[in-house]
């Protein structure tokens, strides 16, 4: 059973920066497409950003393309998510997510993934 676990949620004013991150247990890290996702109040949850355990070009949801990046650090078994230029609408809890070993499922269906973190509160004042 693989464990993620997030952090470098927190309070920001729009326009700033947070760098989140997600830390996965076992030794086969490097094996998982990573996802990050966000949920607001009374909304569904949505694909914020993913990346292919087998390398290549990232993929960003509309709302958060040339603000946020997504990159892994295989050696540190950890996903990080940097967010800069943060509005008010970025407010969430955001959660990182793992597909099964070797599996290259559609990013953006959450079905797609099987680990879950327990998410981490992002709040962007105006």
């Amino acid at each position: 059973q693989v464990q993620l676990v997030e952090s470098g949620g927190g309070l920001v004013q729009a326009g700033g920066s947070l760098r989140l991150s997600c830390v996965a247990s076992g030794r086969t890290f490097s094996s998982y497409t990573m996802g990050w996702f966000h949920q607001a109040p009374g909304k569904e949850r949505e694909f914020v950003a993913g990346i292919r355990w087998s390398g290549g070009r990232a993929s960003y949801a509309d709302s958060v393309k040339g603000r946020f990046t997504i990159s892994r650090d295989n050696a540190k078994n950890t996903a990080y998510l940097q967010m800069n230029s943060l509005k008010p609408e970025d407010t969430a809890v955001y959660y990182c997510a793992a597909q099964r070993p070797y599996y290259t499922g559609n990013y953006y269906d959450e079905k797609q993934y099987d680990y879950w973190g327990q998410g981490t509160q992002v709040t962007v004042s105006s």
